[in-house]
């Protein structure tokens, strides 16, 4: 059964805006990169994958905008050809290598875990949310930046229940940042 491993960037306080952070450098960079390769899939809800569809989607030329350094374009070079599977109730198609997942959240994202390979990647806020609300993350990965942001979304605001976390890995960054992943306690790996 693949894992389903829930990384996004934070803040001190909690703050999960993708703007309320440190703009990223080439080490977190190299570090998202990496993240995305090991995924096998990537599950995103509506907000999440049209952003990222923006940003990382290779444009029609075949090069990539001239506002991308060098540096960012493994990045975008992981992301943009990797399979997505899209959670949206508005959208009636997806594209840039996404199928939409449709029915009962749930049973529709153990199918998922069930497929063959190693890992899947969810990103955003409220998605996660409601995967965590149902216990179906196997993984949290985050990337508290130091930076204390006041305002904004913060990390699964609204969570039902507790869950306890035991920390697995952790890295520190030359700017400050830590990456600390977690599995939730009890957990085998």
């Amino acid at each position: 059964m693949r894992t389903l491993r829930y990384a996004i960037n934070v803040t001190l306080d909690g703050c999960c805006h993708h703007e309320a952070g440190i703009p990223p450098d080439e080490e977190s960079m190299r570090f998202w990169t990496a993240e995305m390769e090991r995924a096998d899939g990537l599950l995103f809800g509506r907000v999440t994958y049209e952003m990222m569809e923006a940003a990382w989607r290779r444009p029609a030329s075949g090069g990539w905008p001239d506002w991308m350094d060098a540096w960012e374009i493994p990045f975008a070079e992981a992301i943009d050809p990797a399979r997505k599977h899209v959670v949206s109730s508005t959208l009636s198609t997806v594209d840039w290598n996404a199928e939409l997942v449709r029915g009962d959240l749930g049973p529709a994202v153990r199918r998922l875990k069930e497929e063959p390979g190693e890992s899947l990647f969810v990103g955003g806020v409220t998605l996660p949310l409601a995967l965590a609300d149902l216990g179906l993350i196997d993984e949290y990965l985050f990337l508290v930046q130091p930076v204390v942001a006041g305002h904004g979304p913060t990390l699964l605001a609204g969570l039902r229940e507790r869950i306890r976390l035991e920390l697995v890995e952790r890295h520190d960054f030359r700017s400050g940042a830590i990456a600390l992943r977690y599995e939730p306690a009890g957990a085998t790996a």
